[in-house]
Protein backbone atom coordinates (compact mmCIF):
# COMPACT_ATOMS: atom_id res chain seq x y z
CA UNK A 1 0.00 0.00 0.00
CA UNK A 2 1.26 3.31 -0.92
CA UNK A 3 0.81 6.81 -0.28
CA UNK A 4 -1.84 8.82 -1.84
CA UNK A 5 -1.27 10.18 -5.12
CA UNK A 6 -5.13 10.27 -6.72
CA UNK A 7 -8.67 11.27 -5.08
CA UNK A 8 -11.70 9.50 -6.05
CA UNK A 9 -14.78 11.36 -4.87
CA UNK A 10 -17.80 9.64 -5.04
CA UNK A 11 -20.85 11.52 -4.67
CA UNK A 12 -24.90 9.97 -5.08
CA UNK A 13 -27.88 12.19 -5.35
CA UNK A 14 -30.12 11.91 -2.41
CA UNK A 15 -29.31 8.86 -1.06
CA UNK A 16 -29.84 8.16 2.69
CA UNK A 17 -27.33 7.33 4.73
CA UNK A 18 -29.29 4.15 6.18
CA UNK A 19 -30.09 2.85 2.89
CA UNK A 20 -26.78 0.32 2.64
CA UNK A 21 -26.30 -2.79 3.90
CA UNK A 22 -23.30 -1.92 5.66
CA UNK A 23 -25.35 1.01 7.89
CA UNK A 24 -27.63 -1.47 8.64
CA UNK A 25 -30.32 -2.03 6.13
CA UNK A 26 -31.92 -5.31 6.57
CA UNK A 27 -32.45 -6.49 2.70
CA UNK A 28 -31.30 -4.22 0.69
CA UNK A 29 -27.73 -5.41 -1.42
CA UNK A 30 -24.67 -3.48 -1.73
CA UNK A 31 -22.22 -5.51 -1.53
CA UNK A 32 -19.41 -3.61 -3.87
CA UNK A 33 -20.06 -0.63 -1.11
CA UNK A 34 -19.70 -2.59 1.80
CA UNK A 35 -16.44 -3.90 0.51
CA UNK A 36 -15.26 -0.73 -0.35
CA UNK A 37 -16.37 -0.14 3.63
CA UNK A 38 -14.34 -3.34 4.48
CA UNK A 39 -11.30 -1.56 3.45
CA UNK A 40 -11.61 1.71 4.91
CA UNK A 41 -13.85 3.78 7.65
CA UNK A 42 -17.16 4.29 7.84
CA UNK A 43 -18.75 7.06 9.48
CA UNK A 44 -21.47 6.97 11.31
CA UNK A 45 -22.89 10.39 12.06
CA UNK A 46 -21.57 12.60 9.11
CA UNK A 47 -23.95 15.40 7.86
CA UNK A 48 -24.23 17.57 5.48
CA UNK A 49 -24.07 21.32 5.26
CA UNK A 50 -27.67 22.03 4.21
CA UNK A 51 -30.22 19.17 3.41
CA UNK A 52 -30.92 20.42 -0.37
CA UNK A 53 -28.81 19.87 -3.67
CA UNK A 54 -26.89 23.10 -4.92
CA UNK A 55 -26.62 23.92 -1.08
CA UNK A 56 -25.35 20.89 0.03
CA UNK A 57 -22.51 20.51 -2.74
CA UNK A 58 -21.49 24.05 -2.33
CA UNK A 59 -20.03 23.65 1.01
CA UNK A 60 -18.89 19.86 -0.31
CA UNK A 61 -16.78 22.01 -2.85
CA UNK A 62 -15.68 25.00 -1.09
CA UNK A 63 -14.87 23.23 2.45
CA UNK A 64 -17.01 26.22 3.73
CA UNK A 65 -20.45 27.07 5.89
CA UNK A 66 -23.65 27.87 3.59
CA UNK A 67 -23.48 31.20 5.65
CA UNK A 68 -20.11 31.86 4.42
CA UNK A 69 -20.24 30.71 0.39
CA UNK A 70 -23.46 32.49 -0.04
CA UNK A 71 -25.26 29.46 -2.48
CA UNK A 72 -28.67 29.39 -0.20
CA UNK A 73 -30.22 27.01 -2.70
CA UNK A 74 -30.17 25.42 -6.05
CA UNK A 75 -30.23 27.80 -8.82
CA UNK A 76 -28.34 30.61 -6.26
CA UNK A 77 -24.96 30.97 -8.26
CA UNK A 78 -21.57 30.73 -6.23
CA UNK A 79 -20.62 33.78 -6.22
CA UNK A 80 -17.22 34.30 -8.23
CA UNK A 81 -13.63 34.70 -6.42
CA UNK A 82 -14.69 31.40 -3.99
CA UNK A 83 -11.91 28.83 -3.91
CA UNK A 84 -13.17 25.46 -5.01
CA UNK A 85 -11.57 21.96 -4.71
CA UNK A 86 -10.30 22.35 -7.89
CA UNK A 87 -8.40 25.48 -7.01
CA UNK A 88 -6.61 23.55 -3.91
CA UNK A 89 -5.57 20.14 -5.62
CA UNK A 90 -4.12 22.61 -8.41
CA UNK A 91 -1.99 24.11 -6.12
CA UNK A 92 -0.68 20.77 -5.69
CA UNK A 93 -0.25 19.92 -9.21
CA UNK A 94 -3.53 17.80 -9.30
CA UNK A 95 -5.75 17.54 -12.23
CA UNK A 96 -9.32 18.07 -11.17
CA UNK A 97 -11.94 17.46 -12.98
CA UNK A 98 -16.00 16.35 -12.83
CA UNK A 99 -17.70 13.38 -14.28
CA UNK A 100 -21.49 14.05 -13.01
CA UNK A 101 -23.67 16.36 -11.47
CA UNK A 102 -22.76 19.07 -9.77
CA UNK A 103 -26.15 21.84 -9.61
CA UNK A 104 -23.90 24.23 -9.49
CA UNK A 105 -25.23 27.92 -10.76
CA UNK A 106 -22.16 30.00 -12.72
CA UNK A 107 -22.36 33.66 -11.11
CA UNK A 108 -22.59 35.36 -14.94
CA UNK A 109 -23.06 38.66 -13.89
CA UNK A 110 -20.28 38.43 -11.39
CA UNK A 111 -18.12 37.08 -14.64
CA UNK A 112 -19.17 39.89 -16.90
CA UNK A 113 -18.60 42.28 -14.13
CA UNK A 114 -14.94 41.01 -14.24
CA UNK A 115 -14.54 40.83 -17.70
CA UNK A 116 -14.21 36.96 -17.61
CA UNK A 117 -14.70 35.55 -21.15
CA UNK A 118 -17.66 32.51 -20.43
CA UNK A 119 -14.90 30.39 -23.35
CA UNK A 120 -11.66 31.08 -21.73
CA UNK A 121 -9.70 28.26 -19.39
CA UNK A 122 -10.50 30.53 -16.41
CA UNK A 123 -14.26 31.32 -17.57
CA UNK A 124 -14.79 27.61 -17.68
CA UNK A 125 -13.35 26.91 -14.68
CA UNK A 126 -15.41 29.75 -12.70
CA UNK A 127 -18.60 28.52 -14.43
CA UNK A 128 -17.87 24.72 -13.79
CA UNK A 129 -17.32 25.22 -9.83
CA UNK A 130 -13.55 25.12 -10.27
CA UNK A 131 -13.70 21.59 -12.08
CA UNK A 132 -12.37 20.58 -15.22
CA UNK A 133 -16.04 19.72 -17.00
CA UNK A 134 -14.77 15.82 -18.51
CA UNK A 135 -18.37 15.09 -18.46
CA UNK A 136 -20.92 16.95 -16.67
CA UNK A 137 -24.74 16.46 -16.46
CA UNK A 138 -27.09 17.29 -13.94
CA UNK A 139 -29.91 14.91 -15.14
CA UNK A 140 -33.18 16.37 -14.78
CA UNK A 141 -33.72 17.62 -18.12
CA UNK A 142 -37.36 18.02 -19.05
CA UNK A 143 -38.55 18.76 -22.38
CA UNK A 144 -38.95 22.12 -21.68
CA UNK A 145 -35.12 22.58 -21.10
CA UNK A 146 -33.86 20.03 -22.52
CA UNK A 147 -30.46 20.17 -25.00
CA UNK A 148 -30.76 17.58 -27.53
CA UNK A 149 -26.52 17.76 -27.83
CA UNK A 150 -26.38 16.68 -24.54
CA UNK A 151 -23.55 14.45 -24.46
CA UNK A 152 -25.99 11.71 -22.85
CA UNK A 153 -28.26 12.10 -25.07
CA UNK A 154 -25.97 12.16 -28.15
CA UNK A 155 -24.65 8.79 -26.44
CA UNK A 156 -28.48 6.93 -26.86
CA UNK A 157 -28.88 8.14 -30.03
CA UNK A 158 -26.01 6.32 -31.20
CA UNK A 159 -26.81 3.55 -29.30
CA UNK A 160 -30.28 3.18 -31.00
CA UNK A 161 -32.64 5.09 -28.64
CA UNK A 162 -34.75 8.10 -30.80
CA UNK A 163 -35.73 11.11 -30.19
CA UNK A 164 -34.28 14.61 -28.83
CA UNK A 165 -34.50 14.25 -25.62
CA UNK A 166 -33.97 10.14 -24.88
CA UNK A 167 -32.94 11.13 -20.93
CA UNK A 168 -36.37 11.64 -20.57
CA UNK A 169 -38.13 9.02 -22.88
CA UNK A 170 -36.00 6.05 -22.48
CA UNK A 171 -33.60 6.32 -19.27
CA UNK A 172 -36.70 7.62 -17.36
CA UNK A 173 -39.57 6.64 -19.10
CA UNK A 174 -41.09 3.46 -19.00
CA UNK A 175 -44.34 1.19 -20.97
CA UNK A 176 -47.61 0.95 -18.89
CA UNK A 177 -49.79 -2.21 -19.13
CA UNK A 178 -51.74 -0.95 -22.06
CA UNK A 179 -48.34 -0.31 -24.40
CA UNK A 180 -48.33 3.42 -23.60
CA UNK A 181 -44.84 5.07 -22.86
CA UNK A 182 -44.94 7.25 -19.44
CA UNK A 183 -42.90 9.48 -17.57
CA UNK A 184 -40.85 8.22 -14.65
CA UNK A 185 -41.53 11.66 -13.39
CA UNK A 186 -44.55 10.40 -12.56
CA UNK A 187 -44.67 8.25 -9.35
CA UNK A 188 -47.65 6.04 -10.01
CA UNK A 189 -44.89 4.80 -13.05
CA UNK A 190 -41.86 3.69 -10.48
CA UNK A 191 -42.57 -0.15 -10.80
CA UNK A 192 -42.16 -0.32 -14.75
CA UNK A 193 -38.55 -1.13 -15.88
CA UNK A 194 -36.74 2.14 -17.71
CA UNK A 195 -37.17 1.95 -21.45
CA UNK A 196 -32.89 2.12 -21.66
CA UNK A 197 -30.65 -1.12 -21.21
CA UNK A 198 -28.96 -1.14 -17.87
CA UNK A 199 -25.71 -0.92 -20.16
CA UNK A 200 -27.00 2.69 -20.99
CA UNK A 201 -28.52 4.31 -17.64
CA UNK A 202 -26.96 7.30 -15.93
CA UNK A 203 -24.94 5.24 -13.82
CA UNK A 204 -23.33 2.84 -16.19
CA UNK A 205 -22.43 5.95 -18.65
CA UNK A 206 -20.91 8.18 -16.19
CA UNK A 207 -19.13 4.92 -14.58
CA UNK A 208 -17.85 4.39 -18.30
CA UNK A 209 -16.91 8.10 -18.57
CA UNK A 210 -14.65 7.96 -14.97
CA UNK A 211 -12.62 4.79 -16.43
CA UNK A 212 -12.12 6.13 -20.27
CA UNK A 213 -10.98 9.09 -18.47
CA UNK A 214 -8.48 8.07 -15.65
CA UNK A 215 -7.32 5.88 -18.88
CA UNK A 216 -6.46 9.05 -20.16
CA UNK A 217 -5.02 10.82 -17.25
CA UNK A 218 -2.18 7.82 -17.27
CA UNK A 219 0.25 8.96 -14.46
CA UNK A 220 -0.95 12.40 -14.06
CA UNK A 221 -2.10 12.82 -10.96
CA UNK A 222 -5.70 13.24 -10.61
CA UNK A 223 -8.84 14.17 -8.41
CA UNK A 224 -12.08 12.86 -9.85
CA UNK A 225 -15.73 13.56 -8.85
CA UNK A 226 -17.71 11.13 -9.81
CA UNK A 227 -21.01 12.03 -8.92
CA UNK A 228 -23.84 9.69 -9.48
CA UNK A 229 -27.15 11.42 -10.47
CA UNK A 230 -29.43 8.57 -9.13
CA UNK A 231 -31.10 7.52 -6.90
CA UNK A 232 -32.85 10.89 -6.76
CA UNK A 233 -36.31 11.10 -8.68
CA UNK A 234 -37.33 10.01 -11.00
CA UNK A 235 -37.46 7.20 -9.25
CA UNK A 236 -37.41 4.61 -12.07
CA UNK A 237 -34.51 2.04 -12.53
CA UNK A 238 -34.07 -0.17 -15.58
CA UNK A 239 -34.69 -4.39 -15.43
CA UNK A 240 -33.72 -5.88 -13.59
CA UNK A 241 -33.44 -3.00 -10.62
CA UNK A 242 -36.72 -2.58 -11.28
CA UNK A 243 -38.74 -5.17 -9.56
CA UNK A 244 -35.28 -6.36 -7.36
CA UNK A 245 -37.50 -5.31 -4.37
CA UNK A 246 -41.00 -5.63 -3.08
CA UNK A 247 -43.00 -4.06 -0.59
CA UNK A 248 -42.01 -6.44 1.49
CA UNK A 249 -38.40 -5.01 1.61
CA UNK A 250 -39.58 -1.80 2.63
CA UNK A 251 -38.97 -0.89 6.04
CA UNK A 252 -41.57 0.98 8.24
CA UNK A 253 -41.72 4.59 8.51
CA UNK A 254 -40.08 6.43 10.78
CA UNK A 255 -43.41 8.86 12.11
CA UNK A 256 -45.84 9.11 14.66
CA UNK A 257 -49.36 10.34 15.42
CA UNK A 258 -48.03 13.02 18.11
CA UNK A 259 -46.32 14.59 15.05
CA UNK A 260 -49.03 15.70 13.19
CA UNK A 261 -50.96 16.40 16.59
CA UNK A 262 -49.23 19.68 17.23
CA UNK A 263 -46.29 20.37 14.51
CA UNK A 264 -43.86 23.41 14.45
CA UNK A 265 -45.29 25.38 11.74
CA UNK A 266 -42.60 24.81 9.20
CA UNK A 267 -42.83 21.44 9.35
CA UNK A 268 -46.49 21.11 9.52
CA UNK A 269 -46.55 23.76 6.17
CA UNK A 270 -43.73 21.12 4.26
CA UNK A 271 -46.47 18.44 5.57
CA UNK A 272 -48.59 20.09 3.01
CA UNK A 273 -46.49 20.09 0.01
CA UNK A 274 -47.56 17.27 -2.79
CA UNK A 275 -44.52 15.24 -2.12
CA UNK A 276 -44.95 14.83 1.57
CA UNK A 277 -48.66 14.25 1.04
CA UNK A 278 -47.79 11.28 -1.58
CA UNK A 279 -44.89 9.95 0.78
CA UNK A 280 -47.49 9.62 3.98
CA UNK A 281 -50.10 7.51 1.92
CA UNK A 282 -48.49 4.13 2.95
CA UNK A 283 -49.61 2.66 -0.21
CA UNK A 284 -47.49 5.01 -2.53
CA UNK A 285 -44.74 4.93 -0.29
CA UNK A 286 -44.36 0.97 -0.67
CA UNK A 287 -45.09 1.51 -4.60
CA UNK A 288 -42.07 3.86 -4.49
CA UNK A 289 -39.63 3.06 -2.25
CA UNK A 290 -38.49 -0.31 -4.33
CA UNK A 291 -37.48 1.32 -7.45
CA UNK A 292 -35.66 4.25 -5.12
CA UNK A 293 -33.51 0.51 -3.65
CA UNK A 294 -33.10 -0.83 -6.69
CA UNK A 295 -31.20 2.55 -7.99
CA UNK A 296 -29.06 2.08 -4.97
CA UNK A 297 -28.55 -1.60 -5.89
CA UNK A 298 -27.67 -0.31 -10.04
CA UNK A 299 -25.06 1.58 -8.46
CA UNK A 300 -23.19 -0.22 -6.10
CA UNK A 301 -22.70 -2.76 -8.81
CA UNK A 302 -21.51 -0.20 -11.33
CA UNK A 303 -19.26 1.07 -8.09
CA UNK A 304 -18.17 -3.35 -8.26
CA UNK A 305 -17.16 -2.75 -12.35
CA UNK A 306 -15.07 0.90 -11.14
CA UNK A 307 -13.28 -1.01 -8.20
CA UNK A 308 -12.63 -3.98 -10.65
CA UNK A 309 -10.92 -1.54 -12.94
CA UNK A 310 -9.21 0.33 -10.88
CA UNK A 311 -7.38 -2.65 -9.52
CA UNK A 312 -6.67 -3.78 -13.26
CA UNK A 313 -4.99 -0.34 -13.40
CA UNK A 314 -2.61 -0.70 -10.47
CA UNK A 315 -4.77 2.78 -9.00
CA UNK A 316 -6.06 1.02 -5.50
CA UNK A 317 -2.27 1.14 -4.51
CA UNK A 318 -2.36 4.77 -4.60
CA UNK A 319 -5.87 6.55 -4.68
CA UNK A 320 -8.07 7.22 -1.62
CA UNK A 321 -11.66 6.81 -2.21
CA UNK A 322 -14.32 8.48 -0.53
CA UNK A 323 -18.22 7.51 -1.15
CA UNK A 324 -21.08 10.10 0.18
CA UNK A 325 -24.18 11.66 -0.60
CA UNK A 326 -25.09 15.26 -0.97
CA UNK A 327 -28.26 14.70 1.77
CA UNK A 328 -30.62 12.21 2.68
CA UNK A 329 -34.60 11.05 1.57
CA UNK A 330 -37.19 11.46 3.81
CA UNK A 331 -39.47 8.73 1.46
CA UNK A 332 -42.44 9.83 4.12
CA UNK A 333 -40.41 9.50 7.37
CA UNK A 334 -42.19 12.30 9.76
CA UNK A 335 -45.00 12.38 7.10
CA UNK A 336 -42.50 14.18 4.72
CA UNK A 337 -40.95 13.58 1.21
CA UNK A 338 -37.76 15.14 -0.59
CA UNK A 339 -35.36 16.83 1.90
CA UNK A 340 -34.58 20.37 3.36
CA UNK A 341 -35.88 19.69 6.89
CA UNK A 342 -33.58 18.72 9.79
CA UNK A 343 -34.30 15.20 10.64
CA UNK A 344 -31.67 12.92 10.43
CA UNK A 345 -33.33 10.89 7.69
CA UNK A 346 -32.45 14.30 5.42
CA UNK A 347 -29.66 15.51 6.88
CA UNK A 348 -27.42 13.01 7.88
CA UNK A 349 -25.04 11.23 4.75
CA UNK A 350 -23.21 8.36 4.26
CA UNK A 351 -19.84 8.55 4.63
CA UNK A 352 -17.05 5.78 4.05
CA UNK A 353 -12.99 6.55 2.98
CA UNK A 354 -10.34 4.30 2.36
CA UNK A 355 -7.04 6.02 2.34
CA UNK A 356 -4.14 3.00 0.67
CA UNK A 357 -1.75 4.62 2.91
CA UNK A 358 0.12 2.33 5.27
CA UNK A 359 -0.84 4.35 8.21
CA UNK A 360 -4.25 3.77 7.95
CA UNK A 361 -4.22 -0.24 8.78
CA UNK A 362 -5.22 -0.13 12.46
CA UNK A 363 -8.56 1.73 11.23
CA UNK A 364 -9.79 -0.39 8.29
CA UNK A 365 -12.93 -2.24 8.31
CA UNK A 366 -13.98 0.01 11.43
CA UNK A 367 -16.76 3.28 12.32
CA UNK A 368 -15.67 5.97 13.84
CA UNK A 369 -18.99 7.89 15.70
CA UNK A 370 -17.15 11.06 16.02
CA UNK A 371 -19.09 14.20 14.73
CA UNK A 372 -18.06 14.78 10.16
CA UNK A 373 -19.17 17.74 8.54
CA UNK A 374 -19.25 17.53 4.42
CA UNK A 375 -16.77 20.45 4.69
CA UNK A 376 -14.08 18.46 6.24
CA UNK A 377 -13.42 16.80 2.96
CA UNK A 378 -11.30 19.30 1.23
CA UNK A 379 -8.68 19.94 4.54
CA UNK A 380 -8.62 15.85 4.38
CA UNK A 381 -7.74 15.73 0.67
CA UNK A 382 -5.09 18.53 1.06
CA UNK A 383 -3.39 16.91 3.84
CA UNK A 384 -3.72 13.43 2.08
CA UNK A 385 -1.72 15.21 -0.70
CA UNK A 386 0.45 16.92 1.60
CA UNK A 387 -0.83 20.17 0.98
CA UNK A 388 -0.52 23.26 3.44
CA UNK A 389 -3.74 23.29 5.87
CA UNK A 390 -5.37 27.00 4.85
CA UNK A 391 -7.60 27.63 8.15
CA UNK A 392 -8.27 31.50 6.88
CA UNK A 393 -10.49 29.97 4.44
CA UNK A 394 -11.60 26.53 4.77
CA UNK A 395 -13.83 26.14 7.99
CA UNK A 396 -13.47 22.18 7.87
CA UNK A 397 -10.74 20.35 9.86
CA UNK A 398 -9.14 17.47 8.17
CA UNK A 399 -9.72 13.71 9.54
CA UNK A 400 -6.65 12.08 8.43
CA UNK A 401 -5.61 12.09 11.67
CA UNK A 402 -8.52 10.04 12.91
CA UNK A 403 -8.23 7.45 9.99
CA UNK A 404 -4.52 7.01 10.91
CA UNK A 405 -5.94 5.98 14.53
CA UNK A 406 -5.48 9.22 16.19
CA UNK A 407 -8.68 9.81 18.14
CA UNK A 408 -8.42 13.42 19.00
CA UNK A 409 -9.97 14.76 22.48
CA UNK A 410 -10.09 18.26 20.73
CA UNK A 411 -12.39 17.22 17.68
CA UNK A 412 -15.50 18.89 17.17
CA UNK A 413 -18.78 18.50 19.54
CA UNK A 414 -21.33 19.43 17.34
CA UNK A 415 -21.93 20.62 13.31
CA UNK A 416 -24.23 22.85 11.59
CA UNK A 417 -26.81 22.47 9.01
CA UNK A 418 -28.76 25.52 7.23
CA UNK A 419 -31.86 25.44 5.14
CA UNK A 420 -33.41 28.41 3.43
CA UNK A 421 -36.74 27.93 2.12
CA UNK A 422 -37.62 31.18 0.36
CA UNK A 423 -38.45 28.99 -3.08
CA UNK A 424 -40.84 26.03 -1.14
CA UNK A 425 -44.49 26.46 -1.13
CA UNK A 426 -44.32 26.39 2.67
CA UNK A 427 -43.01 30.15 2.14
CA UNK A 428 -45.96 31.24 0.81
CA UNK A 429 -48.74 29.08 3.29
CA UNK A 430 -47.00 30.66 6.63
CA UNK A 431 -46.64 34.57 4.68
CA UNK A 432 -42.82 35.23 5.31
CA UNK A 433 -41.11 37.41 3.07
CA UNK A 434 -38.23 35.91 1.17
CA UNK A 435 -35.67 36.99 4.29
CA UNK A 436 -37.70 35.16 7.07
CA UNK A 437 -37.72 31.75 5.80
CA UNK A 438 -34.34 31.00 7.17
CA UNK A 439 -33.44 27.87 9.41
CA UNK A 440 -30.49 26.47 11.26
CA UNK A 441 -28.97 23.47 12.81
CA UNK A 442 -26.67 22.84 15.55
CA UNK A 443 -26.41 18.99 16.66
CA UNK A 444 -24.25 18.04 19.64
CA UNK A 445 -24.13 14.17 20.48
CA UNK A 446 -27.14 14.64 22.47
CA UNK A 447 -28.81 17.11 21.24
CA UNK A 448 -30.67 18.40 18.22
CA UNK A 449 -31.06 22.30 18.05
CA UNK A 450 -33.21 23.88 15.07
CA UNK A 451 -33.93 27.58 15.44
CA UNK A 452 -35.84 29.69 12.73
CA UNK A 453 -36.97 32.92 11.30
CA UNK A 454 -40.13 33.97 13.39
CA UNK A 455 -40.78 30.70 14.44
CA UNK A 456 -40.30 29.13 18.01
CA UNK A 457 -36.88 26.49 18.07
CA UNK A 458 -36.95 22.79 17.91
CA UNK A 459 -35.31 20.25 19.96
CA UNK A 460 -34.45 16.91 20.28
CA UNK A 461 -33.31 14.54 22.55
CA UNK A 462 -31.26 11.97 20.94
CA UNK A 463 -30.27 10.02 23.54
CA UNK A 464 -33.55 9.54 25.32
CA UNK A 465 -35.74 9.98 21.54
CA UNK A 466 -33.22 8.75 19.01
CA UNK A 467 -35.96 8.59 16.53
CA UNK A 468 -37.28 12.27 16.63
CA UNK A 469 -40.49 11.79 17.43
CA UNK A 470 -40.62 13.89 20.47
CA UNK A 471 -40.26 17.98 19.91
CA UNK A 472 -39.02 19.77 23.23
CA UNK A 473 -39.18 23.17 21.41
CA UNK A 474 -41.67 24.67 23.91
CA UNK A 475 -40.98 22.13 27.33
CA UNK A 476 -40.63 24.29 30.40
CA UNK A 477 -38.27 21.84 31.31
CA UNK A 478 -35.71 22.33 28.41
CA UNK A 479 -35.60 26.12 28.38
CA UNK A 480 -32.34 26.19 29.75
CA UNK A 481 -31.19 23.73 26.67
CA UNK A 482 -32.98 25.83 24.39
CA UNK A 483 -31.22 28.77 25.75
CA UNK A 484 -27.54 27.12 25.53
CA UNK A 485 -27.66 26.19 22.20
CA UNK A 486 -29.09 29.64 20.60
CA UNK A 487 -26.30 31.15 22.16
CA UNK A 488 -23.69 28.14 20.79
CA UNK A 489 -25.73 28.95 17.72
CA UNK A 490 -24.97 32.31 17.66
CA UNK A 491 -21.20 32.41 18.89
CA UNK A 492 -20.70 29.86 15.59
CA UNK A 493 -22.07 32.79 13.66
CA UNK A 494 -19.81 35.66 14.68
CA UNK A 495 -17.15 33.41 13.99
CA UNK A 496 -17.59 32.47 10.09
CA UNK A 497 -14.23 32.55 7.56
CA UNK A 498 -14.98 36.21 5.86
CA UNK A 499 -10.95 37.00 5.79
CA UNK A 500 -10.59 34.69 3.28
CA UNK A 501 -7.73 36.60 1.84
CA UNK A 502 -4.82 37.12 4.54
CA UNK A 503 -3.62 33.90 5.93
CA UNK A 504 -3.13 33.89 9.81
CA UNK A 505 0.57 33.41 9.38
CA UNK A 506 0.49 36.90 7.19
CA UNK A 507 -1.33 38.42 9.92
CA UNK A 508 1.46 37.20 13.13
CA UNK A 509 4.14 38.46 10.53
CA UNK A 510 2.80 42.03 10.64
CA UNK A 511 1.28 41.90 14.10
CA UNK A 512 2.49 45.18 16.45
CA UNK A 513 5.10 45.58 13.18
CA UNK A 514 4.34 49.08 12.19
CA UNK A 515 7.18 50.86 13.38
CA UNK A 516 9.66 48.07 12.07
CA UNK A 517 8.30 49.02 8.66
CA UNK A 518 8.37 52.79 8.84
CA UNK A 519 4.67 53.38 9.44
CA UNK A 520 4.41 55.74 12.87
CA UNK A 521 1.53 56.47 14.45
CA UNK A 522 0.71 58.10 18.11
CA UNK A 523 4.76 58.47 18.10
CA UNK A 524 5.29 61.50 20.14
Amino acid sequence: MGSVRNILFIMCDQLRADYLACTGHPSIKTPNIDALAARGVRFTNAFCQAPVCGSSRMSFYTGRYVQSHGATYNGVPLKIGEPTLGDHMRDLGVATGLVGKTHMAADIEGMKRLGIDRSSIQGVLAAECGFEPWERDDGLHPDAFTDPNLAYNVYLRDNGYDGDNPWHTYANSGVDETGNVVSGWYLRNAHLPARVDKAHSEAAYMTMCAMEKITELGETPWCMHLSYIKPHWPYIAPEPYHNMYTEKDVIAANRGEREKENPHPVIEAFMGHEESVNFSDETKRRHVIPAYMGLITEIDDNIGRLMTFLEEQGRLDDTMIVFTSDHGDYLGDHWLGEKEMFHEESVRIPLIVSNPDSACESTRGSELHVLIEAIDLIPTFIEALGGEAKPHMLEGKSFLPLLEGNNSSEWRDFVISEADYSWRGARLSLGLTPDDARAYMLRTERWKYISYDQFRPQLFDLQKDPDELIDLGASDLHKEIRAEMEERLNRWLRHRRNRTTTSHEEIEKKTDTAKNRGIYFGVW
